[in-house]
């Protein structure tokens, strides 16, 4: 059985594109693969699930050697389980920058596309074969580029992502901007959650000019939730960092409705990266940064000390 999974901290997407792909893998293709996941959904991906009656993956934290995987949404060994260089890695399929560092034992096939979604991709690489897929399946797909564009919102957007998402919105009869409200709203309810399982909900590690950083982002249509817990997070990015063998803790809080960021900034290296990467004025434990919406496009590649 080939097991399908993306990302540790699984967001909507690495939720859903593994769900797809294995139905795909299984009723298409006749080669039986299972969708996992490798840590708990997040809020939004666990309302996914439960509005499109998808039963939730199994959770993982190994994986064999010579065990026949496919990974999507991802193709950093970072972001992935240990010995996954010792599986039989089949298939990557993702829309992120080319980390390198997966090594395989024979060719594989890899699609890497400048879209917003990998579930996009997906939808392109199905074909026509989509259209034998069940209600559920589509509305994992439609819902996955919903949460990676926050609704059309985010510069990654493409005018495929938009395209795709309106063409399955028609055909399930779904009103978009009904169900980006829902999906919002269950992504900002972070009310159940610790300072550190903040943290590590959406990051990924990038080292900066020797230093190395977990950039952590949090979407919310509720930004002074999280900002009212401003110091008790600043507290934990010091705990966080050292457990995690980071040199800082970065969290950025998205504010979907006004289109913006706020970074909190907790000393003088983080006002030190914000201003030279950012070209701001940091008066203060935290910063605005208009316009900023994504970490892979505006986020990752503007920083620098």
């Amino acid at each position: 059985m080939i097991k399908v999974f993306g990302h540790k901290s699984p967001d909507t997407d690495s939720t859903g594109s593994p769900i797809i792909w294995a139905w795909y893998l299984t009723e298409v293709k006749g080669t039986p693969a299972t969708a996992v996941l490798l840590g708990e959904p997040n809020t939004e991906a666990a309302f996914v699930l439960r509005h499109w009656d998808l039963p939730k993956p199994e959770i993982i934290t190994t994986v064999a050697a010579g065990e026949e995987v496919v990974v999507v949404d991802t193709n950093n060994p970072a972001e992935l389980p240990e010995g996954i260089n010792d599986t039989k890695l089949l298939a990557i399929i993702d829309h992120h920058m080319l980390v390198g560092g997966l090594k395989t034992k024979t060719p594989i096939d890899i699609t890497i596309r400048p879209l917003a979604c990998t579930a996009t991709l997906m939808h392109d690489l199905m074909g026509e074969d989509l259209a034998r897929a069940p209600r559920g399946i589509k509305g994992a797909m439609l819902s996955c580029i919903l949460s990676d564009t926050l609704e059309f919102r985010s510069p990654t957007t493409t005018a495929h992502d938009r395209a795709v998402a309106e063409k399955l919105a028609a055909d399930l009869g779904v009103a978009i901007p009904d169900l980006a409200a829902a999906m919002f709203a269950a992504k900002s309810d972070v009310s159940a959650f610790s300072d550190a399982e903040l943290l590590r909900m959406d990051s990924k590690e990038y080292n900066v000019a020797g230093k190395e950083l977990r950039v952590s982002v949090l979407e919310t249509t509720a930004p002074q939730v999280l900002l009212d817990r401003k110091a008790s997070l600043m507290e934990s990015m010091v705990t966080v960092a050292q457990e995690d063998g980071a040199d800082q803790v970065l969290l950025f809080v998205i504010d979907i409705l006004r289109e913006e960021a706020t970074l909190l900034v907790p000393n003088d290296l983080v006002k030190a990266l914000a201003e030279a990467s950012f070209g701001c004025k940091v008066e203060g434990d935290t910063v605005v940064l208009p316009g900023v919406m994504s970490r892979k496009k505006q986020i990752i590649p503007s920083l620098k000390f």
